[in-house]
């Protein structure tokens, strides 16, 4: 699109991550929860059908948001016997690690499985963790999904040592069930440090929020006794990371963009966008309710920005912020993401072949990218069936004419409807044009 000197005001969804954590606390809880805007998308859609699987029930309560009804929720009782289960996790990692050990609280077969690229994701530190709890997990070797939980409807081991060196997952996967264990949960984490460590934090908070008592004084340790806890009320922030493409291509296009309800204080890692942003010439303010984000003047393509940025704390960002380094000259350096290799699909390594595919030259490096000329000609943009490689090419279509995103419609994994809020967006950006 030409340059834009507009303004657009965008209300995303709420946020994933808040989203299937308080779902899973509620289907644990002693009585009935209510979640106020929650993500309504196929992530959480497959969190609700699993759960439901394991008994919880979900009773959509209509409110008149443009992103769907509330929830009350009936929590599941543990030890209750229920057969064969079965639950598709999607492509969903909050459903294929945060499910099986819920999975273990009921006195079921739960078999697990999911979509191809799903068998691809890194499954073992938490199958070898129930193991270790004395659960038992027939995985035929493989240490991926498909696999099978044998519940027995209670975990009676406390102490756990683990590597979540792979996935921030890991961890927040075992914290959110250990409260309902017999004799709660010890959890240690041994390697190297864990990526995106504030998905932990947001766990313990989520934790500390509905009631739960952890201990998180010793790093990499953490001590949850066994609680039960009372059915809670929460509303779900905006999903701060899924903001990104939005208050991406107000730096783009060197017009505004508001997102409004943006909190004061979160864990989310998608306000970063607050500190990253300013790297690439844009304005960024912090308002009582909202963050308002301005490009500058001219727009971003081919303006020479050469960035070294650590994404260890906030790795889902990656794909926005390399769209965004692709429309520039200079050099930047994306590091602190080898765990990306292990998402939806290998970002990394698709990162690096879209944007070549485009003119631009970017390569690999042992935890990271590094991206030194930009995209520059049109071409078909593959999407690997992952939401932000789909939402990064449509930023960097918004300086290159005649890129085409490939499956646009995988975006409703965490961001549904994002063709229209994106079309509504550019729209309004063009009136000031």
């Amino acid at each position: 699109m030409p340059q834009a000197s507009g303004r657009a005001r965008v209300q995303v969804p709420g946020s994933k991550s808040l989203t299937n954590r308080y779902l899973l606390l509620a289907a644990l809880a002693s009585s009935e929860s209510v979640i106020h805007a929650p993500l309504h998308s196929r992530d959480s859609a497959l969190m609700i059908a699993a759960l439901e699987a394991l008994g919880a029930c979900f009773t959509e309560v209509k409110t008149g948001s443009p992103f769907g009804p509330d929830l009350r929720v009936t929590p599941l009782t543990r030890g209750t016997s229920l057969g064969d289960v079965r639950v598709d996790v999607g492509l969903a990692g909050t459903v294929m690690r945060f499910v099986p050990p819920v999975a273990a609280l009921v006195n079921s077969q739960v078999h697990f499985d999911g979509d191809e690229h799903a068998y691809a994701r890194p499954m073992l530190p938490v199958i070898d963790a129930l193991r270790s709890l004395g659960v038992s997990v027939d995985d035929g070797g493989s240490g991926s999904l498909p696999f099978t939980v044998e519940g027995f409807g209670r975990v009676e081991r406390q102490e756990l040592s683990i590597d979540a060196s792979g996935s921030s997952q890991f961890v927040s996967a075992l914290l959110l069930a250990g409260a309902s264990f017999a004799h709660g949960l010890t959890l240690k984490h041994s390697g190297k440090p864990i990526p995106s460590m504030p998905h932990v934090e947001m766990t313990v908070e989520v934790l500390r929020s509905v009631g739960l008592e952890i201990d998180d004084s010793v790093p990499n340790q953490w001590r949850i006794e066994p609680q039960r806890f009372p059915g809670f009320e929460v509303t779900i922030e905006p999903d701060l990371s899924n903001a990104g493409p939005f208050i991406g291509a107000a730096v783009i296009t060197g017009g505004t963009v508001e997102i409004p309800h943006w909190p004061a204080e979160t864990t989310q890692g998608g306000d970063h966008w607050r500190s990253i942003l300013p790297l690439f010439g844009a304005t960024v303010e912090q308002g009582e309710n909202s963050l308002t984000v301005t490009g500058a003047d001219g727009g971003l393509y081919r303006r020479t920005v050469s960035l070294d940025l650590d994404l260890s704390e906030a790795g889902e960002l990656a794909p926005t912020v390399a769209a965004l380094a692709a429309l520039c000259e200079g050099t930047s350096v994306l590091r602190g993401i080898a765990h990306l290799r292990g998402h939806e699909t290998d970002r990394l390594a698709a990162l690096t072949a879209e944007i070549n595919r485009l003119g631009g030259t970017c390569e690999e490096t042992e935890d990271g990218i590094r991206i030194t000329a930009p995209v520059q000609k049109s071409g078909t943009v593959r999407t690997y069936a992952d939401h932000r490689m789909a939402t990064a090419a449509a930023m960097m279509g918004l300086a290159v004419e005649g890129i085409i995103v490939e499956n646009v419609e995988t975006t409703s994994k965490t961001l549904p409807n994002f063709t229209g809020l994106w079309s509504n967006m550019l729209a309004e950006l063009q009136k000031g044009a």
